[in-house]
């Protein structure tokens, strides 16, 4: 089984996400234009609750099986990987039909009572099924992020946007006739076949590149598994319970806004459309940056841990360094991008600039966020998943608390849910740098905070001109593409001048080997 190393894998996951992400933003537009503000609306309310599903049947197990293969194969212990192996696939086949079955069962009670719209209850039942699916794939995808192997993870993450895409306008169309909570609910479904198929590949590859025979003294192995089980939980259950914060607020904020905006007199209806704005539209352009982020985070977990077993320290604090460089670089020309071009991005993409000023404010907040991911990669790794759990806990709560509090203010409404959500990205992602300064005493460089200022300024300075060019010509999408693309090439040359891509770095990607 090939291995690569951490930029490799890296790479290779940037290129799978930067293909997902936009085939994924190509199922947003199909979404918006044939459900509308109201059926996204829907969608989104109901997505959380699977999210919140999805994160308890894991249980953080595949960051913790990442790390323990790292480790592992650091020390060339092939009955340990067999073991994690084992244990995980018992604990995740448990919990998925438990909380199957807990999902069936509670979708009335959520879809009327929590989300405060019946419609809701189709696409909860739709989306059931997918529970076991994601949990037996999480567990493979730990076991190829622990090999440091990141292909097959990334074939799997296109071929299920791809199923996803082919499958969502059809069943819409078909589903559409009957109410737009049905057709909501197709799109659900559409979700859950694109990870079956993906899941297929996956096990595919694994019993085709697999050096392990799962079954082979499948009870023997278990049986004497009971120290691999406290060694995963130990990683696991911190890291679910980071992550389990997360679907929880977000399985929440639906439920605190719609409540909130109908204190401040707004109708179920138009809080909805509200919602359906703000979390269709801006959040997700706002996180389109994070499948960098993600993809460095992944690779990170097995790097740190390999480092941390052989007592590389160095090694340690150059992989955060680089992260967070690199997460910085990916996640400052988006900003820059959706604060100067928000109306004309969601003009184009969605057919409404209804968000601008929102997407505007938020923008400069995210900043943050791209480097949360890393951070909390990194904590993981050194076995500092509780502090990680405690910040998102401290996060979450001070969000919904601001959420709630300015929602249902009528002179805030939907905009205060905006400010409570960049509070959150601010206040988790400054924890994030304390919990590391106390355990490690990782601090970023001054010199460091000076370049990314410079390039922030830069690329400010050659935005906010291309911007005048654009808006005396007459603008049309050809125009715009031009301008992006532009402001893309001379943002490359500021990072190649900031260093903020080495030339050490650049000699690790294949292709670029042969002409250096």
């Amino acid at each position: 089984m090939s291995k690569q190393t951490f930029l490799q894998g890296t790479l290779i996951l940037i290129v799978a996400g930067m293909i997902t992400r936009l085939l994924g933003f190509v199922n947003r537009i199909v979404l918006a234009r044939l459900l509308g503000e109201e059926g996204v609306g829907l969608y989104m309310m109901a997505f959380p609750t699977l999210i919140l599903i999805i994160g308890a049947t894991q249980l953080g197990l595949p960051v913790a099986i990442s790390k323990r293969v790292a480790e592992a194969e650091a020390n060339n212990d092939q009955t340990k990987v067999k073991k994690i192996l084992i244990v995980s696939l018992i604990v995740t086949a448990v919990s998925s039909v438990i909380f199957t079955t807990v999902m069936i069962l509670a979708a009335p009670f959520i879809a009327k009572n929590l989300l405060t719209d019946p419609r809701t209850l189709y696409p909860l039942i739709a989306i059931s099924p997918i529970v076991p699916i994601t949990a037996v794939s999480a567990v493979l995808k730990g076991y190829f992020q622990g090999k440091q192997n990141m292909k097959p993870q990334s074939y799997a993450l296109v071929i299920e946007q791809v199923v996803r895409i082919t499958c969502v306008a059809l069943f819409i169309n078909l589903l559409l006739p009957y109410g737009i909570e049905f057709a909501a609910a197709g799109a659900m479904f559409s979700i859950i076949l694109g990870e079956f198929i993906s899941l297929l590949y996956m096990i595919h590859m694994f019993k085709r590149k697999k050096l392990i025979k799962i079954r082979t003294r499948f009870f023997t192995y278990l049986k004497s598994s009971k120290d691999t089980l406290k060694e995963l939980f130990s990683i696991a259950l911190p890291s679910t319970g980071s992550r389990m914060i997360g679907s929880i607020s977000h399985f929440l904020e639906p439920i605190i806004v719609a409540n909130g905006l109908a204190i401040a007199g707004i109708t179920s209806s138009l809080a909805t459309k509200q919602y359906g704005e703000l979390t269709g539209y801006v959040l997700p352009l706002l996180f389109l940056p994070t499948f960098i982020t993600q993809s460095l985070s992944i690779a990170l977990v097995p790097s740190i841990s390999e480092a941390g077993a052989t007592l590389n320290n160095k090694l340690i604090h150059y992989r955060i360094h680089q992260s967070i460089r690199i997460s910085f670089a990916s996640g400052a020309i988006a900003t820059i991008v959706l604060c100067l071009f928000s109306v004309p991005i969601l003009t184009y993409m969605y057919g409404t600039s209804n968000a601008s000023h929102i997407l505007i404010f938020m923008a400069p907040f995210f900043i943050l966020l791209y480097i949360q991911s890393p951070l909390q990669a990194a904590l993981q790794a050194l076995d500092l998943a509780k502090q990680a759990m405690w910040n998102s806990l401290i996060g979450a709560a001070v969000k919904l608390t601001l959420m709630f509090l300015l929602a249902s203010n009528p002179d805030f409404g939907i905009k205060g849910v905006a400010i409570a959500m960049s509070v959150g990205v601010v206040l988790v992602t400054s924890l994030h740098l304390v919990s590391l300064q106390k355990a490690i005493h990782f601090s970023i460089p001054f010199k460091d905070l000076v370049k990314m200022i410079l390039l922030l300024l830069m690329t400010w300075g050659t935005g906010t001109f291309l911007k005048k060019i654009y808006d005396t010509i007459d603008p049309n999408l050809f125009l715009f593409g031009l301008v992006l693309i532009g402001l893309t090439i001379i943002y490359i040359i500021f990072l190649f001048l900031l260093k903020f891509i080495t030339k050490e770095e650049l000699k690790q990607i294949p292709i670029i080997q042969k002409f250096i």
